[in-house]
């Protein structure tokens, strides 16, 4: 059975009241490299076909959720390493916990998004 619908890129899109707050955050404290951006709209790259868009609430028709019933949900190959890096960068991260076979932490951006890394459980 084929898909009903082929999705070649997945971008997912944060409408944020701390733009520019945010926009730092996950350029430069993620280290996430910037795809695109003008005044009011800045892409990150995820990885392979998946990106982060962050628009500025303020210049756009669909208002900031603060982060209410968004999660990131992001794979890492290493999530001790990528835990560490976070802590680094001076980031507020959970221990970690184990769920569905996953070992997970989680952490929070400037508009309250829920980021959660996960590696396979041993």
């Amino acid at each position: 059975m084929t898909a009903a619908v082929e999705v070649r890129r997945a971008n997912t899109i944060l409408y944020c009241d701390q733009f520019a707050d945010t926009v730092t955050f996950y350029r430069d404290t993620l280290g996430l490299a910037v795809t695109y951006a003008n005044d009011w709209f800045v892409e990150v790259h995820i990885a392979d076909t998946a990106h982060l868009s962050l628009a500025d609430a303020t210049r756009a028709t669909i208002p900031a959720s603060g982060g209410a019933g968004i999660t990131l949900s992001w794979q890492v190959p290493d999530l001790d390493d990528a835990r560490a890096a976070l802590l680094e960068r001076g980031i507020a991260v959970t221990d970690p916990s184990v769920r569905w076979n996953s070992t997970y932490v989680e952490f929070f951006d400037p508009e309250g998004t829920r980021i959660e890394l996960w590696s396979p459980a041993p």
